[in-house]
């Protein structure tokens, strides 16, 4: 009775036959039959964006978290002061009173970040902290 196998459609195999040593086989000296496996187009492509996976990873990571917020002793040295808002005030009109001579998106670019507000909109009664070198 004989076998026979079948590969897929497509692939390659390469078949050697090697003489078998000596004690090993059948008697009478039959042959081992050695596969040796080769590799589609596909599989080159896959198994190369495979070993180039954690490389990729690595370069995104320390692309993105590469500086980071980093905690300090440092006190801030930011001097300011604060203002309240009446009804009717506006950020632009603070800082055209508070400084006249500079630009008043300057100033409220600078009290927007120095009091962390998401948005331009102030509420009657509101405290807000005024970098001092425009409340002088």
């Amino acid at each position: 009775m004989s076998a026979i196998a079948a590969a897929p459609v497509g692939t390659r195999r390469a078949v050697s036959v090697v003489p078998a040593p000596e004690g090993v086989g059948a008697p009478g000296g039959r042959t081992v039959v050695a596969t040796r496996l080769t590799l589609t187009r596909r599989g080159r492509v896959v198994l190369g964006a495979l070993a180039a996976a954690p490389l990729i990873a690595g370069l995104v990571v320390g692309a993105l978290g590469g500086e980071g917020a980093v905690a300090s002793s440092a006190e801030s040295t930011t001097e300011f002061t604060t203002v309240t808002v009446d009804g009717g005030d506006t950020l632009w009109q603070l800082a055209a009173e508070l400084a006249p001579t500079a630009d008043p998106r300057d100033v409220i670019s600078d009290i927007v970040r120095l009091n962390g507000l998401s948005t331009s909109q102030v509420q009657p009664g509101q405290q807000l902290a005024v970098p001092a070198r425009y409340a002088d």
